[in-house]
């Protein structure tokens, strides 16, 4: 009698699981990122993969794909707005100039660390900006993190404002990047980030800024001397869906979309600061020469990037400064 029960329960439990995966049809959905596949946003991709063919029963399949080979950031988003391309993991940076509000997040020396990053992108403040998405065509899913950017070239340690003068730096394709950089006296070269390796090594730029695990990855100590901890930036990415693509999806699968978001964004943050320290310890011990910056010298830079606030202002918006600095003030009072 035991042995019948147990075999009914498995049943019952069989033909639930069929029933649930009933609701979910066969997907394979592209999703696109400019990162190395070592790299912990590609941890994002795996976690989003494997989250969403356990939920569906193996129905909807999440394809990674890394090193840019669907494109550059601006690329990808662009195919997804039309449709042509199902997800991309896209910094916020170049969809500024989509979205002029996403803006703000490049404003230098926004955010003090990686609790304030937390709490603003997992918030209201979060929400309020993927509510911006959907109008031109992108679903924000969540927010993953790339990290505090840094600043390396191979002519010289910054130690001083006056360092910057004269030096050529890559920076995103982005105005509040290239204003900054250009008001601290180096000449900003907007770039995508799939072609900084090439342009750093044939000296057609002298420098560039990224999270430590970015110069790791591309391998930019190759091409660079002096990494300098300026922290000038929180990079943050954006896992996005084509609008498109997401109106043809059941409610049901929306919310494994959803679900596996999440999860995707704890295993990113996890993976990326796990692996801060000993990347910097790798850059050390690939010879490039690092160096903070004197409080005081700290305080000339971020004077002189001052009046990017007021200048970005006018095409970033006043409401979505508001909310930001509004959201950062409750959050520091904690």
């Amino acid at each position: 009698m035991k042995t019948l029960s147990t075999l009914t329960l498995a049943i019952t439990a069989l033909l639930a699981a069929g029933a649930a995966h009933a609701q979910f049809q066969d997907r394979n959905l592209r999703l696109g990122a400019a990162t190395p596949k070592d790299h912990p946003m590609m941890q994002g991709v795996h976690t989003m993969a494997q989250c969403t063919a356990t939920k569906t029963g193996g129905k909807m399949k999440v394809q990674g794909f890394s090193d840019g080979v669907l494109g550059n950031d601006a690329q990808m988003a662009a195919a997804a707005r039309t449709g042509t391309l199902d997800m991309v993991n896209s910094s916020s940076s170049p969809l500024a100039s989509v979205v002029p509000e996403l803006g703000v997040f490049d404003l230098p020396f926004l955010l003090n660390n990686t609790k304030e990053a937390d709490a603003l992108f997992d918030g209201k403040v979060g929400e309020w900006f993927s509510a911006k998405m959907q109008p031109v065509g992108l679903v924000n899913l969540t927010w993953w993190e790339n990290g505090f950017r840094h600043t390396t070239n191979s002519k010289r340690p910054i130690t001083k404002v006056d360092d910057f003068s004269g030096i050529k730096l890559r920076v995103m394709q982005n105005k509040v990047y290239i204003d900054s950089f250009n008001a601290l006296g180096a000449n900003a070269v907007p770039m995508a980030f799939t072609e900084v390796y090439s342009a750093l090594e044939t000296k057609t730029v002298d420098g560039q800024e990224n999270p430590y695990l970015n110069i790791q990855n591309m391998k930019f100590y190759e091409v660079q001397k002096y990494l300098t901890l300026t922290k000038h930036s929180y990079s943050t990415n954006m896992l996005l869906v084509s609008k498109k693509v997401w109106d043809t999806l059941t409610p049901q699968e929306q919310g494994v979309l959803k679900e596996c978001a999440i999860q995707s964004r704890d295993a990113v943050r996890k993976a990326n600061r796990d692996k801060e320290d000993t990347s910097l310890a790798f850059l050390k011990s690939q010879g490039m020469a690092v160096n903070e910056i004197a409080g005081p010298e700290m305080m000339r830079i971020r004077d002189k990037t001052k009046p990017i606030y007021e200048s970005a202002a006018k095409s970033i918006g006043t409401e979505a400064m508001t909310q930001v600095f509004d959201e950062l003030k409750r959050i520091r009072a904690q």
